[in-house]
């Protein structure tokens, strides 16, 4: 873990110079200085939307403080299995980043970068290619190139090249573990008997998901590479030592025990590997390419197995991953309360309603998209998202004779748009590369505005 936990720790590099950053630079540095005076501590910031909610619930809805509060407390567990899910994903996902096989390929990707513009570009496309993956995994990637790069390039901006990383996120609700998507296409779903099944041909593979994720793949990098600042003297440079992993390794007694030997073998965890394969491989087999939490999960933890070699390597790969995600147990619930309240109390209805009651059909989806944006902030799950706002956009959808899909993209990409201020998912990325909230989100917010304007206009575009 990397000893940086406050902006007085990154040292501010002394050189005077006379050149000029961009304005784009002198934007991202101005919400930067505003970050870092202004924004909270990740669950400071969760107890202030609780807050935020509690009031208005009863200043807009006929609830009172107790509903509220029974709103609060009814739904404060009300997302602990889905909790305990993206915390197998996160934790599956950075064992696997441990693996000899994928640290190595990550090590000589990192290798290649000679220059801060090299540094902010294999960062970004990096975290942007293994979202497109899963979620977690880009999180994991994206921490761990930071400060494998950052190791390389001393003279980067160290906050912008893990923000670049973090910026990479925004495209995870397009690939493969995109929650809306995911859900209405798995058989059984709430609303099923009202649009059936979606495939993912509908959803992922639509026109206005290529678009957007094309889009965003390859010009991304170079925004963020812009907001890097050209004066040496406007970075905050860290010294590579304190980026290096300080471990300790215990002394490893050689024994011909039979206990040492089975924990050494390379058969114990191939079992274990090949048992997952084998059923996931019936499992596409006799259901098609249909995924979900658990199946995703299952192939991380297929694959982390395959690729450790034994148990011992495994067991230290899981503890390092798990130390990772002390926030989620403790935010989660907070955020699951917050959902509570508003579905509970109907302010998630009044605000999707005000939205659907200024669309047409031509709109409804760049509408869906901007309230959706605005939810996550208070509701930062793909799926918990869904769960409160699917009752009210897929009925205005199938009344206004919009594809369904149309709607499950919008919610997807609202939610994914609004991660770049919502400190919650930056949370294990920032565990990892040694920095706290308010020494990224400044930067972050480019990739919002930026982003915003791409998914809002192919929105308009493909409807």
């Amino acid at each position: 873990m990397v000893e940086v936990k406050n902006p007085e720790q990154l040292k501010e590099n002394p050189i005077e110079t006379s050149v000029k950053n961009n304005p784009l630079a002198r934007l991202a540095n101005f919400f930067a200085q505003m970050a870092e005076k202004w924004l909270p501590d990740a669950f400071v910031f969760a107890i202030l939307l609780t807050v935020i909610a509690f009031i208005a619930g009863v200043i807009f809805t006929d609830s009172g403080p107790f509903d509220m509060l029974l709103y609060w407390g009814d739904g404060f567990w009300a997302l602990l299995t889905f909790t305990a899910q993206i915390i197998t994903t996160f934790v599956m996902s950075f064992a696997l980043a441990l693996t000899k096989p994928v640290s190595r390929t990550l090590e000589s990707i990192a290798s290649k970068c000679k220059t801060p513009t090299s540094a902010i570009l294999l960062v970004t496309f990096t975290a942007l290619g293994a979202s497109l993956i899963s979620w977690a995994f880009g999180l994991v990637v994206a921490g761990i190139m930071a400060k494998l790069v950052g190791r390389k390039v001393p003279d980067v901006d160290y906050r912008v090249l893990v923000a670049a990383g973090y910026s990479g996120f925004i495209i995870w609700e397009g690939g493969l573990s995109s929650s809306p998507a995911l859900f209405v296409a798995t058989a059984g779903h709430v609303f099923e008997g009202e649009i059936g099944i979606i495939p993912i041909t509908e959803t992922l593979l639509s026109t206005v998901n290529i678009a957007i994720v094309t889009i965003i793949f390859l010009t991304l990098p170079f925004v963020m590479r812009l907001i890097h600042p050209k004066n040496p003297a406007d970075r905050y440079t860290i010294d590579p030592a304190l980026l290096d992993e300080q471990t300790e390794e215990e002394p490893v007694k050689n024994t011909n025990y039979p206990n040492d030997k089975i924990e050494k073998s390379r058969l114990i965890p191939l079992i274990g590997g090949f048992l997952g394969l084998s059923y996931l491989v019936n499992h596409f087999f006799t259901n098609g390419f249909v995924l979900d939490l658990n199946t995703v999960n299952l192939m991380f933890l297929t694959a982390a197995l395959l690729l450790f070699s034994n148990v011992r390597e495994l067991a230290d790969g899981l503890l390092k991953s798990v130390s990772s995600v002390g926030q989620f147990v403790l935010q989660y619930p907070f955020y699951a309360g917050i959902m509570g309240m508003l579905a509970a109390s109907g302010l998630a209805v009044l605000l999707a309603n005000f939205f659907i009651d200024i669309s047409t059909a031509k709109t409804l989806p760049l509408w869906t998209f901007l309230s959706a944006g605005l939810l996550n902030i208070f509701i930062p799950s793909g799926g918990g998202q869904w769960a409160v706002q699917a009752p009210i956009v897929v009925p205005a959808a199938l009344e206004m004779g919009v594809e369904p899909a149309k709607v499950v993209m919008a919610v997807a990409w609202g939610d994914a748009w609004t991660n770049m201020i919502q400190p919650f998912w930056a949370i294990p990325l920032l565990a990892i590369a040694g920095l706290k909230i308010r020494d990224i989100m400044g930067y972050t917010l480019v990739a919002l505005l930026y982003s915003g304007v791409v998914i809002a206009a192919c929105m308009m575009l493909f409807s």
